[in-house]
């Protein structure tokens, strides 16, 4: 058990180190990327639902499609973006790729009124380059198998 937290723990350092490195590299505001809270669940619980590439990834996407709708509808706003969060946390549910890190991502979205291009990169990359990480952290680091399922 101590392996697998000092693993998680070591995996996570060398993820918001990469992360950090891909947003200075990317010329990219590191606080405009939506990822470090996803990187500690996905490295310090790998077995937990909300880890699985589904909800990892679709919960980012699904997440940033709702703020942008939202910023669409209505502008920025604190008010949108409240109302963009509460209906991400729904829209997670309904698609079953609920991951609580993604909430973020509408706040973010609404509050600084990012564009569509948003979705793509640093989202869809980033979730998806996490994703990659973890799966070659978990099964050649930790020796451990993840995921356990992929959708």
């Amino acid at each position: 058990m101590a392996a697998g937290i000092i693993a998680g723990a070591a995996g996570g350092a060398l993820a918001i180190a990469l992360m950090e490195w891909l947003s200075d590299w990317a010329a990219f505001p590191l606080m405009m990327v939506p990822f470090a809270t996803s990187i500690v669940l996905v490295l310090g619980m790998p077995e937990a639902e909300p880890a699985q590439p589904r909800a990892l990834v679709g919960g980012h996407i699904v997440s940033t499609l709702v703020g942008l709708a939202v910023l669409a509808v209505t502008g920025p706003s604190p008010w949108a973006a409240a109302g963009a969060v509460g209906l991400a946390i729904a829209a997670m549910h309904l698609t079953r790729t609920f991951h609580p890190p993604a909430g973020i991502d509408p706040l973010v979205v609404v509050v600084n009124g990012v564009p569509w291009s948003f979705l793509l990169a640093p989202v869809a990359a980033g979730a998806l380059l996490l994703a990659a990480f973890a799966f070659t952290w978990h099964n050649l680091v930790r020796r451990g198998g993840w995921p356990e399922r992929w959708w």
